[in-house]
């Protein structure tokens, strides 16, 4: 609606003009006429007087024609503008609202995965390998983890870490056998878990007993096929086959960097010149001349959100 809009505004402006300059020529016209009416009436004299008479009464209608055109084209300029700031605003309003759509969508699947790794992680097998990390725990944990992971098709793989950051067992050891015995020490991932109360995205405490309060005594970490999943929202939007061809749908993370897009472009490697002024959602017009409509990630529930943006760029419609 808003692109059908601004095409019919663009068209009544061409129109006006068009009439406009139109009734100018005829003004134009007649007023030269007028003026060779005059001309000639004088040359007549006393017979022309009349004339002359007749000649400034069209002269003077001209004008005010003249003035009625100036006043019609300045009318249509400025309600054709109007209009188009109408529909650029309905349409940046639109786009604000599916980028806000997109990253709702990211923040609830990804509260849901939250919600999941700290149910799992009270798991009595998980609780049992962390607690005692004999061989057998290990494996009945990586049969009970197989067990979940069967359950669910936005998982790649979950794993359990000792305190010391070794993994001990994880869920799919066929298609990833080197995982057990890896360390993970040194990632940031495994460290928040250690810390945290209440775990959170991706990975969580394992606690004595499976107690919410009890000491820590390892990790269960979960490899979430984010591919898959973002590329179902980024490309899954209502537009039109004629939108979609001049549409860029976009997800970012907190330093505006790609992780997610409709054209399969940029991701990891590019940094999206998001102008958001510190706003938490809105839209514009990029240099490009194309409108962005961005909206920042919420949070859903407890989940507080990583501050990750939902971004929609689209070209003009072409006239």
């Amino acid at each position: 609606m808003p692109e059908r809009i601004l095409t019919l505004a663009t068209k009544i402006s061409t129109l006006a003009t068009v009439k406009v300059d139109e009734i100018q020529k005829v003004t134009k016209a007649t007023n030269i006429l007028a003026l060779n009416a005059l001309i000639e009436a004088s040359r007549a004299g006393e017979a022309g007087r009349g004339f002359a008479v007749v000649a400034n009464e069209v002269k003077e209608i001209s004008g005010r024609v003249t003035v009625i055109a100036d006043e019609l084209r300045e009318l249509f300029r400025q309600e054709v503008i109007d209009l188009q700031e109408t529909a650029q605003r309905v349409r940046g309003s639109r786009l604000t609202d599916l980028a806000g759509y997109a990253i709702e969508l990211i923040d609830r699947n990804l509260y849901e995965r939250s919600c999941d790794v700290r149910w799992w992680a009270t798991d009595s097998a998980v609780v049992e390998a962390c607690a005692d990390p004999t061989p057998e725990r290990c494996r009945h944990a990586s049969r009970r983890l197989g067990v979940i992971l069967d359950s669910y098709t936005v998982y790649l793989d979950l794993w359990v870490v000792d305190r010391d950051g070794r993994v001990i067992a994880n869920g799919r050891p066929d298609r990833y056998p080197g995982a057990v015995g890896a360390s993970v020490a040194g990632e940031a991932w495994f460290r928040d878990a250690m810390a945290t109360r209440d775990g959170g995205a991706y990975a969580t405490a394992v606690r004595r007993d499976g107690e919410a309060r009890g000491p820590v005594t390892g990790v269960l970490g979960i490899f979430f096929d984010w591919e898959q999943q973002a590329d179902a929202i980024v490309r899954g939007l209502r537009f039109t086959d004629e939108e979609r061809a001049r549409t860029r749908v976009l997800l970012l993370d907190s330093r505006h960097r790609i992780i997610a897009s409709s054209d399969g472009a940029g991701v990891l490697t590019e940094t999206y010149p998001l102008v958001c002024g510190g706003k938490a959602s809105g839209a514009y017009v990029n240099e490009a001349g194309r409108m962005v409509g961005f909206a920042v990630t919420p949070g859903y529930e407890t989940y507080r959100g990583l501050g990750w943006y939902g971004v929609i760029d689209q070209a003009p419609r072409a006239l």
